[in-house]
């Protein structure tokens, strides 16, 4: 089966505990270190099996493959790439029922990662992640003072929004977020924009 690394934990010198976000399940599994092991890393998609240890114990991962991205080599990508997988661990983490869509829409942004600026692609695929799971504020109220908001918008965590005034944080084109929200498309948001919502969401899922 295939997956995506969302988390690593040393263990035992070089041994692992590794998360792995699959099509169906999210999965914590025990690595070997050994000298003919592949390498794996946080944010590799993987091929692999597993193999069901004794009981009350951790199944182990084994017959790794790795299946390259082809901006692998670029340091700048994979780190942001990185950073960005780093967050479906803490947002899922705890969860049972994942269901399809996560890896999905992991299997997509990796896709495009490299055919425009990772950072929109990201944000764009968390606003569809924020749809999903029903929690994409659309009507512009402020969740502060929950008066509506007539001008420009500040996002907080969560992209909730916010007057300017009530957070003193970035103004961003509501016109450009109706456009990101609607369509999935940070085609209108200016790069200055788009780092304040990238920065926005590396506080959490």
């Amino acid at each position: 089966m295939q997956g995506y690394v969302i988390n690593l934990n040393r263990v035992k010198e070089e041994d692992l505990i590794v998360t792995i976000l699959s099509k169906n399940n999210l999965y914590t599994l025990y690595r070997f270190y050994g000298a003919r092991h592949s390498v794996i890393n946080l944010g590799f998609k993987i091929d692999f099996e597993l193999e069901e240890s004794a009981k009350g114990t951790i199944a182990r991962l084994k017959d790794v493959i790795h299946i390259g991205y082809k901006w692998i080599n670029d340091y700048k990508l994979l780190r942001l790439w990185q950073d960005f997988t780093l967050l479906f661990y803490k947002h899922l983490k705890d969860s049972e029922d994942i269901g399809t869509f996560y890896f999905d829409l992991l299997n997509a942004a990796e896709q495009n990662w490299d055919k425009q600026n990772p950072k929109r692609v990201a944000i764009e695929a968390y606003v569809k992640l924020l749809e999903n799971e029903g929690r994409l504020h659309t009507e512009f109220y402020c969740f502060l003072c929950s008066q509506a908001i007539k001008e420009d918008v500040s996002l907080i965590r969560a992209f909730l929004p916010t007057h300017i005034t009530c957070t003193h944080t970035l103004a961003i084109s509501k016109n450009a977020l109706n456009e990101l929200y609607t369509n999935k498309s940070s085609l209108f948001l200016n790069d200055k924009e788009v780092d304040r919502l990238w920065n926005i969401m590396m506080e959490g899922l």
